[in-house]
């Protein structure tokens, strides 16, 4: 019997895990260095087209399409929360913040909304992929940047690779949700009139399902933001270093700063998102 009182000896558990590890740098490191080449390559880019635009034209740009997505009252909060960012001195921040949720969160409607596809028209494959979603979401999300620092070093990259880990999931299951949810008379119908697979989910059930859909991707920029924090500690940049920053100095005014302008990001990227869904 050892120590813990149990009759089993401990699984070396983590020593598989190191292994694992071990064998995916050895054997993988040309995949993983391919993929941080591209999303830095995107990162890079999306950031400087940013940047070209002066702070005030991009801040019009925003608040007018918030106006046109929801609502006049949505483009004026537009205007102000963003005027205030910019006011704060955290415009440069506030830039890498979006390039990192948003390329995020197009990788992840790009990986997570086939996968939603195909649990929603295969049985087994919904029941493979459901408990990978569980552990994905009730993982704590720091333990995302161990492996996302060892393949990819510190930076915005695996700042982006756990935002993309941690946020996915609602994307898929939403997906795989709304699909399934589709009036079955309808899918009848459809196939009544001869349609394949791929005209019936096209022209009946991924329109049908879209709300649902933008649902998912709601929840999943949501999510990203949420990662913003925790991906500054792997030297990710944006409005999270700011709040870490003033976390590791106890600074009271900067982090409220910090967290306003994050709070001000949030609320604007979920209306209009929402709006979006309604239009």
């Amino acid at each position: 019997m050892d120590n813990s009182g149990t009759l089993l000896p401990k699984l070396p558990l983590a020593e598989w895990i190191e292994a694992l590890v071990e064998f995916l740098k050895t054997y993988f490191s040309a995949l993983f260095d391919a993929i941080s080449t591209v999303i830095e390559f995107v990162t890079e880019n999306f950031v400087t087209i940013m940047e070209w635009f002066p702070p005030l034209v991009l801040l019009i740009l925003i608040a007018l399409l918030a106006w046109w997505v929801v609502n006049w009252k949505m483009g004026l909060f537009a205007l102000i929360g963003l005027g205030l960012i910019n006011n704060l001195g955290y415009w440069p921040e506030l830039i890498e913040t979006i390039s990192l949720v948003v390329v995020s969160v197009v990788i992840s409607m790009i990986i997570g909304i086939p996968f939603g596809i195909w649990m929603s028209q295969k049985a087994p494959v919904q029941a493979i992929i459901t408990p990978v979603l569980d552990f994905m979401q009730t993982m704590p999300a720091f333990v995302y940047l161990i492996p996302a620092v060892v393949f990819f070093s510190l930076g915005m990259v695996p700042g982006v690779v756990a935002t993309i880990i941690f946020s996915m999931p609602p994307t898929v299951r939403l997906t795989n949700l709304g699909i399934r949810q589709v009036d079955q008379e309808l899918i009848e119908a459809s196939n009544a009139f001869g349609s394949s697979t791929g005209q019936r989910l096209t022209k009946v059930q991924i329109p049908l399902a879209m709300s649902t859909i933008m649902a998912g991707i709601n929840q999943t920029i949501m999510l990203s933001l949420s990662m913003v924090v925790i991906a500054s500690m792997v030297g990710a940049p944006g409005l999270g270093t700011v709040v870490y920053r003033a976390v590791t100095q106890v600074a009271i005014g900067p982090g409220f700063e910090g967290g306003l302008s994050l709070v001000i990001l949030a609320m604007l990227l979920d209306r209009i998102t929402q709006g979006a869904s309604k239009n």
